[in-house]
């Protein structure tokens, strides 16, 4: 009883240095993850795309302000997209007056984003106290944000469909948007559970939402899951559809990361 005893002695003497580095790790640079993706609609002639994937900046609590925001906005910058999805959830929580912060807070980063094919976002289940004042900061920074909608930009027709996970989805009025438009077929969104429902036709799908656990224990693995088994983090393949699941830049409930850095996706989409 008495090794026992002080072996739980030990654990909690140690919390606080372990809380204390994967504080640490979310407050890390994300981590830059590239790959090239062929579509089979790509149109004839078309150059590649550079695509940017960035989501869950969740702005508002201890591991993202405006300052690592517009930091990592430089880094963007820095690779050279020729276009900047982002996948929801800009602010922490789900509080009405952290949203109103955070929408005027992300402003200012964002607005600095620099992509010849421009910044098209969607928004999340975070982003649902406050939608409109979200959006409405989003726009004055420059970016295209509607969900349920589609928007051709270059060689791509891009789907923004609303978020599955909290039930503001419409995936049928997101395909017969996108069927008006020319260009090769890709959707954004915020949950990847959406990518389950996508027919045949849809080359890509973008999302975030899982933060690719955000804390991924040995053995144990991420301790809870709100997402679709096989559906957590990096590229799904599914049939014809690829998904593409970024692990996001900030963090939701417990400020803390674990085996799961925050990332940056660099995909380049061609035929």
């Amino acid at each position: 009883m008495q090794t026992l005893l002080w072996i739980l002695a030990a654990g909690l003497a140690l919390l606080p240095g372990v809380a204390g580095w994967w504080h640490l790790n979310a407050l890390a640079d994300p981590v830059l993850r590239r790959t090239q993706l062929a579509l089979p609609d790509w149109p004839a002639g078309a150059k590649p795309v550079t695509v940017a994937l960035i989501s869950d900046i969740h702005i508002g609590n201890s591991t993202m302000d405006g300052d690592r925001l517009t930091r990592i906005v430089a880094q963007i910058d820095a690779l050279g997209p020729d276009l900047v999805l982002i996948g929801g959830d800009y602010v922490a929580g789900h509080d009405v007056d952290v949203a109103r912060a955070g929408a005027r807070d992300l402003v200012a980063p964002l607005s600095r984003l620099s992509a010849p094919l421009g910044v098209v976002a969607v928004l999340g289940n975070h982003d649902q106290s406050m939608p409109e004042t979200i959006a409405s900061g989003l726009r004055r920074a420059g970016v295209t944000v509607l969900d349920n909608a589609a928007v051709r930009r270059g060689p791509l027709a891009i789907g923004r469909a609303g978020d599955a996970f909290s039930g503001h989805d419409d995936l049928p009025a997101t395909l017969r948007a996108m069927a008006a438009l020319a260009g090769a077929k890709v959707i954004l969104t915020h949950s990847p559970d959406l990518s389950l429902g996508v027919p045949p036709g849809i080359g890509v799908l973008f999302a975030g939402h899982t933060h690719c656990g955000q804390g991924v224990l040995p053995i144990i693995g991420a301790p809870r899951v709100f997402w679709k088994p096989g559906m957590m983090c990096g590229l799904v393949r599914q049939g014809g559809l690829t998904t593409v699941i970024t692990a996001g830049l900030g963090t939701s409930g417990v400020p803390l990361r674990f085996r799961a850095p925050a990332d940056v996706w660099l995909v380049t989409l061609g035929g």
